[in-house]
């Protein structure tokens, strides 16, 4: 017998990796009322237990602002957000002095000091410095904070969808995975933090549970999403750190199935491009290699809601966001300063949840149109109704045979992404429809499913929009960077039932200089060459 559960708080923050942590503790520190909410266990969620460094910087280690700001600006191919970018780098020695006083182990040397590494993992002097601290080790502190704090936590619920009146979000619908239970949250200020988009890759990274659900759900909001035609980069090996590829780790070279070393080409496509060769298998030393074991997430700090203001707020009032779930381009098409994805996490969340407190206190107490919530109710309980259909597995793996291609979510091409894009409409209009759930754990992953759909699509529908390459997006059709015209982000909107890609230009002072030579704007390393 399910029962309807009504919770009402000043501030809801959805997500339970490091981003939702800091906002829930930020927020409470501001003396309101905070409720965390996550779908999986509160440090455990996302990638949180797979971090094992942050970016931090610190002037009087030798560092320069300038520099750093240029190494996002050039290896970032000029459409990183340099606002963002320069206030991420300014806060992150804050948020790692809040990481240390709560008690996360970062590592330190004979002499006692934290034991910083440069880019690449090698300590040597430099200027981006990552911290690091044991992988797990973060999760029993990240966990306890809040806690302390007096934070209200609820665990292994899935928020399905957010609750919209008077054209602000005032709060969240949400489904445990282990009952039949309705959760109803009335909030005055939401922060979505529910990580990136993926498509529950088995084995290799570990994002099973990163399938878009806040962007999904900002989206129907009405909220700007940005970042999905850019592609992750992380590959995997078979045994290593159990399948998993760290660029912090020192590996062996590439060679391709003919023993040849295979050189580096450019948009991190090297492995992809000999595949397309009939080269493949790959392998490093001997053990083999695979290319994008994060499929459907794109580089971090670039994919997500699109923040309007220096607050993480987005376009609707009363939602923010941080984290993978706000697209702050601060390090631009490719992930351009190591160990910044924890560092973004944690300056927006403490940015989101301060503002989304201060947002609380001048907000009227949330009220909810019965109409509405039966409407929601009603959508998220359909696939209950249904004796017979499609499950959630199926359409999901289907889901996977049709965005895993190489050829499709790397190499990527204008007719096969709209072959691609017909089928995903097609699972969009058909199939998600007629979901069945026999459980609850079923409800999730149908909901799940629903969310991963509209991710690819806005994935193919971003990816046929920018017409050229750039970062880690590569278009056969189009190889090369298209200056001025696509120096401008790709924003995507509903509008009318429909998704809507537009660009966003990019401030001309950031532009860089026109008049350099292509080859003196994109070095050889950045360049695809076959």
């Amino acid at each position: 017998m399910s029962v309807e559960k009504v919770i009402e708080t000043d501030v809801l923050v959805i997500g339970g990796g490091l981003a939702g942590c800091f906002a829930a503790v930020k927020a409470r520190e501001q003396g309101v009322d905070v409720t965390l909410v996550s779908k999986g266990n509160i440090g455990r969620s996302g990638q949180t237990p797979w971090a094992d460094g942050t970016f931090v910087f610190n002037p009087e280690w030798g560092q320069e602002l300038e520099e750093l700001t240029e190494r996002a600006h050039t290896r970032g191919e000029y459409i990183n957000n340099r606002d963002w970018t320069e206030r991420v780098i300014k806060d992150s020695y804050a948020r790692f002095q809040d990481l240390v006083s709560w008690g996360i182990p970062f590592l330190k040397d004979d002499k006692g000091d934290f034991s910083r590494m440069g880019i690449g993992g090698q300590a040597r002097p430099g200027v981006a410095w990552t911290l690091h601290a044991n992988p797990g080790s973060w999760v029993q502190p990240l966990r306890s904070q809040p806690q302390k704090m007096g934070v209200h936590i609820l665990e292994r619920i899935m928020i399905a969808d957010l609750i919209k009146q008077d054209g602000k979000v005032v709060g969240a619908i949400g489904i445990p995975t282990d009952s039949w239970d309705l959760y109803i949250f009335k909030a005055k200020a939401t922060v979505i933090c529910t990580g990136a988009g993926g498509f529950k890759p088995v084995g290799s990274w570990p994002i099973g549970d990163l399938t878009a659900d806040g962007h999904v759900m900002a989206y129907k909001a009405g909220a700007e999403i940005t970042g999905k035609e850019f592609e992750d980069f992380h590959g995997g090996m078979a045994t290593r750190t159990g399948g998993l590829y760290f660029p912090n780790i020192p590996f062996p070279p590439l060679y391709n199935a003919e023993g040849d070393e295979v050189p580096e080409r450019g948009f991190n496509l090297s492995g992809d491009l000999e595949a397309h060769a009939g080269r493949a298998p790959l392998r490093r030393g001997e053990e083999e290699f695979f290319n994008n074991s994060a499929l459907g997430m794109s580089v971090h700090t670039a994919e997500g809601i699109w923040p309007v203001d220096e607050n993480c707020a987005s376009s609707v009032p009363g939602l923010y966001a941080a984290g993978d779930s706000c697209g702050t381009m601060m390090t631009g098409a490719f992930y351009s300063i190591g160990g910044t994805g924890t560092a973004n996490a944690s300056v927006t969340g403490a940015r989101a949840g301060e503002a989304a407190a201060q947002y609380a206190k001048q907000a009227e107490k949330a009220t909810i149109d019965d109409q509405e919530l039966a409407r929601l109710k009603e959508f998220i309980l359909a696939p209950t109704e249904r004796k017979g259909g499609f499950s959630p597995n199926w359409v999901t793996q289907l889901l996977r045979n049709t965005m895993m291609p190489y050829f499709i979510s790397r190499i990527k091409h204008g007719e096969r992404l709209k072959a691609a894009l017909t089928l995903v409409e097609f699972m969009r209009d058909h199939l998600s429809t007629k979901l069945f759930a026999r459980d609850p754990h079923e409800l999730r992953l149908a909901h799940e499913t629903k969310n991963m759909i509209i991710n690819a699509e806005m994935k193919l529908r971003a990816s046929l929009y920018r017409t050229e390459s750039r970062g880690t997006h590569y278009r056969e059709d189009y190889p090369r960077r298209d200056d001025p015209n696509w120096l401008a982000w790709v924003l995507l909107k509903e509008e009318d039932g429909r998704m809507k890609v537009f660009k966003k230009p990019i401030p001309k002072e950031w532009w860089p200089d026109l008049k350099k030579p292509y080859e003196e704007r994109y070095p050889p390393r950045f360049t695809f060459s076959v």
